[in-house]
C-alpha cells in the first residue's frame, strides 16, 4: 500500500510539473541561453555531464526545479541506480533522465530519485 501511495504522489507531482513546463514553453517568449560559468562556445566543459550548452533554458530550469545535482549527497541514491535513469550510450560518458533532457552524471541525484525495482 505504501508503494501505491508513493507512485500516486510521484505521478501527481510529475503531471503538475509537466503542465507548468508546457505552459512556460507556450508563453512564446524567446529566452536568452543560460551562460555557463567558465565555458565558452569554443571551449567544451571539462565535465561533459555538466555541459548544458545545447540544452534549452526551459529544460535547464526544470533540472534546477527538480533539485538535480551532479554529485549525490547520498552514496546509495545516485542517478545510475534510479528508476528514471536512462543508461549511458556506447561511446558517451553521461546518461539521461526520463524527467528532463540533457546529460546526466551517473553519480548525480535529484529530489525525484526512486530505487530501481
Amino acid at each position: 500500500m505504501n508503494n501505491l501511495a508513493n507512485r500516486r504522489m510521484f505521478l501527481r507531482q510529475w503531471l503538475a510539473l509537466s503542465g507548468v513546463v508546457t505552459l512556460a514553453g507556450c508563453a512564446g517568449s524567446k529566452k536568452a541561453p543560460v551562460a555557463q560559468s567558465g565555458a565558452s562556445k569554443n571551449t567544451p566543459a571539462t565535465d561533459p555531464c555538466s555541459d548544458l550548452t545545447n540544452v534549452d533554458p526551459v529544460d535547464v530550469q526544470k533540472r534546477k526545479s527538480l533539485g538535480y545535482t551532479n554529485k549525490s549527497p547520498l552514496p546509495d541514491s545516485q542517478c545510475d541506480n534510479c528508476k528514471l535513469w536512462v543508461p549511458v550510450k556506447e561511446g558517451q560518458e553521461c546518461g539521461g533522465c526520463l524527467l528532463f533532457t540533457g546529460p546526466v552524471n551517473p553519480a548525480g541525484h535529484c529530489t525525484y530519485w526512486a530505487p530501481q525495482v
